[in-house]
């Protein structure tokens, strides 16, 4: 099975952090989204090639992965023009072939996916009930519990049953024969191909469906969210707060956070829910329910809400804020 990784785009909803990292590596609970995304195929041994479908500053993925998942066998596609889910898998469509996975990279579920996917002669989508759906697709489950259709942004909510980004189809060349129709009936929205035009051909040409909860759906595209995120892995065995309170005498670790043994602290409160990476540095600061990217430095401050670039640095003040990387706050 090939596992296929949409991430060209530009993240404009995490900028400043996305100006000089591609989104998948912005980072939450001690290591990038990617990491965490890449994490959860360990269940799947039957994984041929994990294909990376790249764009802006793509060259900084492929070097994530080659340093933290040596033994992967990765494949990379770069997609240049922004012009939809659908454009970017027909890009890759010499990956298209036998059974394969996809999976948006700043979606992170919690499933048994070697369960789910089962024999693997019927198509799966990964789907969670919500209050509102309406600005997310829906999967439309007809007789039998087959999936019969797929909608993209309901007008209403009667039908709650969001898909979260991952799909499994037993036929690679399927999708990509209905991704060449799609594209040559122009079947697009907002000057995009989207994904889901491509299965409803699948789903009208007898693809055979059934969705699959998730009981955990985070999604790390925008500021709020991705924070939310890093309270929910903290909150989950993410965490590492009794090695970071036995390793820095005078440092006060409320817990849950995660903090990489490189990080020096002095004369600080950390946490609750506090990510600090690799080279951080924090003097006479409180620092809760914030992700601090490596090498930043910060003193004199109290954040809360915060992300905060690579190498950025901020000093003095009760702050709430997204810096992105390099930058300096409170240096006027």
């Amino acid at each position: 099975m090939n596992v296929l990784l949409p991430m060209a785009g530009f993240g404009t909803r995490l900028r400043p952090l996305t100006w000089s990292k591609p989104k998948p590596l912005v980072p939450v609970a001690g290591q990038p989204v990617l990491g965490h995304v890449l994490d959860m195929f360990d269940d799947l041994p039957d994984v041929k090639d994990v294909v990376f479908i790249v764009g802006y500053l793509g060259d900084q993925v492929q070097a994530y992965v080659q340093r933290a998942y040596p033994r992967l066998t990765a494949r990379y596609v770069e997609q240049r023009e922004m012009l939809g889910q659908s454009h970017a898998l027909w890009l890759a469509r010499e990956f298209l072939h036998g059974p394969v996975l996809l999976l948006f990279a700043d979606t992170l579920i919690e499933t048994d996916l070697r369960r789910a996917i089962g024999s693997g002669q019927e198509g799966v989508a990964w789907v969670k009930a919500v209050d509102d759906p309406r600005r997310f697709g829906v999967a439309e489950v007809g007789e039998g519990g087959w999936v019969r259709r797929l909608v993209e942004k309901p007008a209403d909510r009667q039908n709650n049953l969001v898909v979260v980004g991952c799909y499994y189809l037993p036929q690679g060349e399927a999708l990509a024969q209905a991704i060449e129709e799609q594209m040559k009936r122009n079947l697009q929205l907002n000057g995009e191909f989207f994904l889901v035009d491509a299965l409803n051909l699948m789903l009208e040409r007898g693809l055979k469906m059934r969705v699959e909860p998730v009981e955990v759906w985070e999604d790390c595209g925008k500021p709020d969210a991705l924070l939310h995120t890093n309270r929910y892995l903290l909150d989950h065995g993410r965490e590492n707060s009794a090695s970071a309170s036995a390793a820095r005498p005078g440092v006060v670790v409320v817990p849950p956070v995660f903090v990489d043994p490189a990080a020096r602290i002095e004369r600080a409160v950390i946490g609750p829910y506090a990510s600090l990476a690799a080279g951080c540095v924090v003097e006479d600061s409180v620092v809760r329910d914030s992700v601090v990217d490596e090498e930043a430095e910060i003193s004199g401050a109290v954040l809360s809400g915060s992300l905060v670039g690579r190498q950025a640095r901020i000093r003095g003040g009760f702050r709430s804020m997204i810096v992105g990387d390099s930058s300096e706050v409170g240096f006027e």
